[in-house]
């Protein structure tokens, strides 16, 4: 076997030379980057503030929080929970779906006019997600004009049907000046789970600016509804609708939004 050339040699080395150097370099930037951007929490806020949320909860520093319900499907127990609420003095904020409104408007009606706010849930339960930011905006509306035609008070909230969500979800949503809500307690009563176990899921995980999830129709809310509101009610917590919980203003200057979804003082 021939041996190589002196000077092919000599070329070779000096190429695996420039690629150490150049490797090692890589790796000096991508460390001085990487320092920059850990030592630098206006880029690392940046990078975070990205992704778009709903309001999960609001910061407060006082024992407030906002009860809510999803009204999709049934009818059966609206004026129960109507009743209940009305007997603590409690009001809530309803987030009905379009169709809804048209088939039971008078329950509609009964709900506002006991002072519980009816905000948007969508025109009939769609899935977000799979729709087109126009075809979000449609919805929206329609949902609101279905409202309004019972109440006469447009919606200023939105719940996106089935809690789902994307960045381009939130951001049709807010374009129309209406604010998407989440939760940060979830009853879990669509799924019948009993009154008793139903009460210790919400008062064991409840905070100061808790917004809690309930629905219409499920079959053990009104049993378990009591119960929460007077351990709540002696626990010190007012309650009020979700559109006095929350701060009013624009993001990022009157409030921000941390990675959790909490609504918090700048």
């Amino acid at each position: 076997m021939k041996g190589i050339p002196k000077q092919e040699g000599a070329n070779t080395r000096i190429i695996l030379l420039r690629r150490k150097v150049l490797a090692a370099i890589a790796c000096a930037l991508a460390a001085v980057l990487m320092l920059q951007v850990i030592n630098n929490p206006a880029v690392v806020g940046a990078a975070a503030s990205v992704r778009q949320l709903p309001i999960y909860c609001v910061q407060k520093d006082y024992k407030v929080l906002s009860i809510s319900f999803d009204a999709a499907w049934g009818n059966e127990d609206t004026q129960q929970l109507i009743d209940i609420l009305g007997k603590y003095g409690v009001k809530a904020t309803f987030f009905v779906v379009g169709a809804w409104a048209e088939k039971y408007p008078e329950s509609v009606r009964a709900l506002a006019e006991a002072g519980h706010e009816v905000m948007g849930h969508s025109k009939d339960h769609a899935h977000f997600n799979r729709l087109s930011t126009q075809e979000i905006i449609s919805d929206v509306n329609a949902c609101n004009d279905m409202i309004e035609k019972v109440t006469g008070v447009r919606p200023t909230l939105f719940r996106c049907p089935y809690g789902e969500y994307d960045d381009h979800v939130i951001l049709a949503v807010r374009s129309l000046g209406i604010e998407p809500i989440q939760w940060d307690v979830d009853s879990l009563d669509w799924k019948d789970l009993p009154a008793g176990e139903i009460c210790q899921r919400v008062t064991s995980k409840v905070q100061p600016g808790s917004i809690v999830l309930f629905h219409n129709a499920a079959k053990h809310t009104p049993e378990a509804l009591p119960s929460i509101i007077e351990s709540l009610l002696q626990q010190g917590y007012t309650f009020v609708p979700i559109s006095q919980l929350v701060m009013q203003g624009e993001c990022g200057q009157d409030y921000v939004m941390d990675h959790t979804g909490r609504q918090c003082k700048p």
